[in-house]
């Protein structure tokens, strides 16, 4: 069985929210690598998801240095998804449709931001019916602020996890996606 890795939004724009105790999880780069790394060696399918924003002023906009991956994506994908909104499902070209004509049932869900993009590819992509593996630590996200509360990046990641497990996806950690990769 194949089960596609699919990295969302690892954009150098990003990197402009990256304020001490704005950010959480500073390893969801070096996981994302590994498991890059683990998903070739096992020739397993890689999809690169880029977030293109339609927002004249956005750092995530085509023709930005913000829009470029960052360093840690590497190589070819096997599908290129860019996408203007949240969930990789409403990218070009269509993810479910290749996923659908390439046989492939399951997916491993990483990338920016944890409770934006992550979140909503998770959970289009476990009312789609496909086995959901969401790799927490290899996910990051950024305080939010909405009439005068704030929530922690921590406190936001960990009510991601618990909206997804056993609904939408199984929240796992890199370690435990490469080693059942593995067997």
């Amino acid at each position: 069985m194949k089960r596609a890795l699919i990295v969302i939004d690892v954009q150098k724009g990003f990197s402009e929210w990256d304020v001490k105790g704005q950010r959480n999880n500073p390893g969801c780069e070096e996981n994302v690598a590994k498991l890059i790394s683990a998903w070739r060696s096992k020739n397993q399918p890689v999809v690169f998801v880029k977030h293109n924003s339609t927002s004249p002023t956005s750092v995530l906009r085509p023709g930005q240095e913000g829009n470029d991956f960052k360093e840690v994506i590497t190589g070819e994908p096997d599908l290129l998804v860019t996408k203007s909104v949240n969930s990789a499902f409403y990218g070009e070209p269509d993810l479910y449709q290749w996923l659908t004509s390439n046989e492939i049932s399951q997916v491993a869900i990483c990338g920016i931001q944890t409770n934006m993009c992550c979140e909503t590819t998770a959970r289009m992509s476990g009312n789609l019916g496909l086995d959901t593996w969401f790799v927490l630590d290899a996910t990051h996200t950024f305080a939010k602020s909405f009439q005068g509360t704030t929530i922690s990046a921590e406190d936001l990641a960990r009510t991601t996890s618990v909206n997804l497990a056993g609904e939408f996806a199984e929240v796992i950690d890199t370690a435990e996606a490469i080693a059942r990769l593995e067997n």
